[in-house]
């Protein structure tokens, strides 16, 4: 091994052997190689766009066992599967939010740049998309752009010589702010000729550029299909974790055993909550939550549902933030500001924020770092590397819970329906005070604006909203921002209107997501309902049911801890009604007879 590649591999050993969850600054760091947890990796099809919401795509996957699938090791990813001929050169995997896409690229890394894997390959140069979209206005040849973020190469003959393989990895297409147009972009085969940001890419993807070069591209599904069929050689899925890894995270994780075993126990009690735990940062965020509420005693209710989960997650963080900073802001003032910046950036499509998107919500630049776990600040601080700040949530669901919550906070401190702006406070009418009517219209905007969103792309909001409004939380609220105090809201009225929606679109999938908002209301009552009926009728079969109890069928079979690779439709009915009511179900499922 030459020099150049020993020292090459020193740096990326340095920079990619500890494992930052949440805030990078706080705390002494974890080695990755002790709390690594491999994540369930599987051939991932054609690479087709799935834009749904990412917690559906959580929940179908977790109704399928892996009897069905082809497990691809991290390591192996650029290995040919059985049956395949040709070599390969890019992959494109995809996978939800937090699922572990970074990490599995940061564990391939490690364990190359330690001479564990991979040795065939000389040279990796990680060029995560949030990075790149600062420098995307600038004009550089590849030689260039690989100095920019690897100031440790040297020698321009590791892009010239035929026996030096290179890899490039791509992480998070789905951040990219720069235009990858693959039809009308000019050819350039040349890596010393200065181009756009965006041909230099497409060029590299296409081939055009060092053809010899792997290429390995991660993304959320919803932008898989940025980068053409053509271009892709193999695409892997990252699952998360499968419901022994998840047991093995925790254990790891917790370092107390019976902990570790009690907060496991707890997960699974809930399933919403262990159907979530397929994602590795909500394992984490649950982590954080349950090691210190089951670990202590008197401190609370411990969370059943993913509201209380988020809001004590959140009132731990911001006693992370007194504890690492002396500033003089309120937490109702940070977390209003964050809230701004989840909800407006949430409206956007945006997971990656710069610094003007923080200066439009008063967010002070120089002290974003210290906004708590809730909000990390990346610091590119490595010599020779760009310079530049990215901001991010730790998670997508820590931005719609600060959205929810800053739509909720808004409505409570100034009285603005934000969902609806044109809303005039209304005064008392009847029998129902103005700030109940305020409340009620504000979460029937939001229903409405959930249901007329045909991806479920705010589920997940809406879930949150809903949960807010709980007298529990509102507790848990006030004891962390103690001016954002109102009186207690009546739920009855929005659980009615959900439960009107219900009957009305047995249909959509939406619906299903209604049943978790019920449940992070409190209100069982339909499911009670549908599971005496079965008790006292005996099955389904025959059975003349309204379309929301049709609905409460669903939504046990799909929230069950039961996998789905073969539905049996027949002990439910045959008739076109039954096929039409269960639908979601049979999709979910990998065959049905």
């Amino acid at each position: 091994m030459s020099g150049a590649i020993k020292d090459h591999k020193a740096l990326l050993k340095e920079k990619f052997q500890c494992l930052t969850e949440g805030i990078s600054k706080q705390g002494n760091p974890t080695l990755l190689n002790e709390i690594y947890t491999e994540v369930y990796i599987t051939e991932g099809g054609s690479g087709e766009v799935n834009d749904e919401h990412e917690v559906r795509q959580i929940e179908a996957a977790s109704k399928r066992s892996d009897a069905y699938d082809k497990p691809i090791k991290c390591n192996d990813i650029f290995k040919p599967l059985p049956g395949q001929e040709k070599d390969i050169r890019t992959v494109l995997t995809k996978g939800v939010a937090g699922i572990g896409k970074s990490v599995s690229v940061q564990k391939f890394i490690l364990d190359w740049a330690e001479g564990t894997f991979n040795q065939d390959v000389h040279y990796i140069f990680p060029l995560p998309f949030r990075e790149l979209n600062l420098v995307k206005e600038e004009h550089l040849s590849l030689v260039g752009l690989i100095k920019r973020f690897c100031g440790d190469i040297h020698d321009l003959s590791i892009f010239t010589g035929d026996n030096c393989k290179v890899l490039f990895i791509f992480d998070g297409l789905d951040e990219c702010r720069i235009p990858l147009n693959f039809n009308s972009t000019s050819k350039c085969c040349d890596v010393t000729e200065a181009t756009t940001v965006s041909a230099l890419l497409t060029n590299l993807i296409k081939g055009n550029l060092l053809p010899s070069a792997l290429l390995w591209i991660t993304s959320r599904p919803a932008a898989a299909n940025q980068i053409p069929p053509e271009c892709v050689d193999q695409v892997t899925e990252v699952r998360g974790f499968n419901d022994p890894q998840k047991e093995e995270y925790f254990r790891k994780r917790v370092s107390d055993e019976d902990l570790a075993s009690r907060t496991i126990g707890h997960l699974k009690s809930s399933r919403s909550l262990f159907i979530m735990c397929h994602i590795p940062v909500f394992c984490w965020i649950a982590a954080t939550v349950l090691e210190i509420m089951l670990g202590e005693r008197n401190t609370g209710e411990i969370p059943k549902t993913l509201t209380q989960m988020y809001t004590r997650f959140l009132m731990i963080q911001t006693q992370i933030k007194q504890k690492y900073t002396e500033r003089k802001e309120t937490d109702e003032g940070m977390i209003f500001k964050l809230g701004k910046l989840a909800f407006q950036q949430l409206q956007k499509g945006n997971l990656i924020f710069y610094e003007e998107d923080l200066r439009e919500c008063g967010i002070d630049i120089t002290e974003a770092s210290v906004y708590s776990g809730v909000c990390t600040q990346i610091f590119k601080e490595e010599a020779g590397l760009y310079q530049g700040k990215v901001f991010c949530f730790v998670h997508l669901s820590i931005q719609e819970h600060l959205a929810a919550l800053y739509v909720h906070l808004t409505l409570i401190i100034h009285k603005e329906n934000v969902l609806n702006p044109a809303t005039v406070r209304p005064v008392t009418s009847g029998s129902k005070p103005a700030h109940i009517r305020m409340f009620y219209e504000l979460h029937k905007r939001a229903v409405d604006l959930a249901l007329l969103t045909e991806n479920g792309q705010l589920d997940l909001f809406l879930r949150f909203l809903c949960g807010l409004s709980l007298e529990s939380n509102q507790n848990l609220l006030r004891s962390m921002l103690p001016q954002a105090t109102t009186q207690s809201q009546r739920t009855i009225a929005i659980v009615q209107y959900i439960k009107e929606k219900i009957r009305e679109n047995p249909w959509l999938d939406n619906t299903i997501n209604l049943f978790h908002c019920l449940n992070e209301l409190n209100d069982k009552s339909l499911m009670e309902e549908i599971q005496n009926y079965l008790k006292t009728s005996g099955g389904l079969k025959g059975a003349k049911l309204s379309s929301a109890h049709w609905s409460a069928v669903v939504f046990v079979l799909l929230t069950s801890d039961q996998q789905l690779d073969e539905f049996d439709l027949s002990k439910y009915g045959r008739s076109e009604e039954c096929l039409q009511r269960l639908m979601p179900v049979v999709k979910a499922s990998i065959s049905a007879t």
